[in-house]
């Protein structure tokens, strides 16, 4: 016996929900860039997302290019799916994430409605229309205190915040 509680030997885990920056108007959607505050906006995130990211990080972005370029901006190697697209849902995007038990650090870039959606769900259980801010970033922790599994919100951080 190790003397640690039941508790200790969970895993943790953390998911970081990025919404990529200010994008160009126009279609088809998934092709729009990044605008140059846009580009600005992604920079201003990245820098302080570096400071605190844990190196074995995983990193997942939509792969419509503007996700991508606000992905690009952390300067790190990161992986594309559909299931973090313009068409995704809440539910898929957790599970490519593998939250809540994967451990580990996730990263995920993506798109309004779906990353409102999912922070309202890890928050209170209901894929809810929560808006998140172009360029802005949310940080969620699984853990278990006192036995029970809770989520926690560790931050809300808006480019111009940075």
């Amino acid at each position: 016996m190790t003397g640690k509680s039941p508790a200790a030997s969970e895993k943790t885990m953390d998911i970081l929900l990025w919404r990529h920056a200010e994008a160009e108007d126009g279609m088809p959607d998934a092709k729009r860039k990044l605008t140059a505050r846009g580009h600005k906006q992604a920079k201003q995130v990245a820098r302080w997302l570096r400071k605190r990211l844990p190196a074995d990080t995983r990193i997942l972005a939509s792969p419509a290019i503007r996700a991508v370029q606000t992905a690009q901006a952390l300067e790190l190697p990161f992986e594309t799916g559909d299931k973090l697209g313009t068409g995704a849902n809440a539910a898929g995007l957790l599970g490519a994430a593998g939250w809540p038990h994967a451990g580990g650090t996730v990263l995920v870039v993506g798109h309004q409605p779906t990353l409102g959606h999912a922070a309202a769900l890890l928050l209170t259980g209901d894929a809810a229309d929560w808006s998140v801010r172009k360029g802005a970033l949310w940080w969620f922790t699984y853990r278990i205190r006192n036995g029970n599994p809770e989520t926690v919100l560790r931050a809300v951080i808006a480019p111009d915040l940075v």
